[in-house]
């Protein structure tokens, strides 16, 4: 009769534990994506300033600030996605922020052939693994 009194105790404790590191991360969630919304919103207006600028070398720049834009949008579409599938975190997500980063990678730092083709390297690795994770098989099990 002890043991299950200490036993009951105990689950309740870590389920009041576990309450309260849930609301904890869940405002944290909330405030980076408030954080995030006001940097997509910088990124915006930096991108008509470059967008409407009359330099050449502005081009690579443009593409930068395209390609950070979607690494913010894809952040907050993780969050979103969090708070829809009742606090839980899609593995492909994360694999695709890993691939818009590495093509970011590779557009701003181009200057080492080694460093570009390992770079590659690695947007190929994570393809293999989203699609080992999006198939059918996995998917059953």
């Amino acid at each position: 009769m002890e043991k299950r009194n200490l036993q009951e105790s105990h689950d309740g404790f870590g389920k009041a534990v576990s309450g309260l590191l849930q609301w904890v991360l869940n405002i944290s969630l909330s405030v980076l994506a408030l954080v995030l919304v006001i940097f997509l919103g910088k990124e915006v207006y930096e991108l008509f300033l470059i967008l409407f600028g009359n330099a050449k070398e502005q081009s690579y720049l443009l593409i930068e600030k395209i390609v950070v834009y979607f690494l913010y949008f894809e952040f907050l579409a993780l969050i979103v996605k969090y708070f829809k599938t009742n606090y839980h975190f899609p593995l492909r997500y994360f694999l695709y922020i890993g691939i818009t980063a590495m093509v970011r990678l590779i557009i701003v730092d181009h200057s080492s052939p080694v460093n570009t083709l390992l770079f590659s390297g690695a947007i190929l690795l994570m393809v293999v693994a989203l699609f080992l994770v999006s198939s059918e098989r996995l998917k059953k099990s």
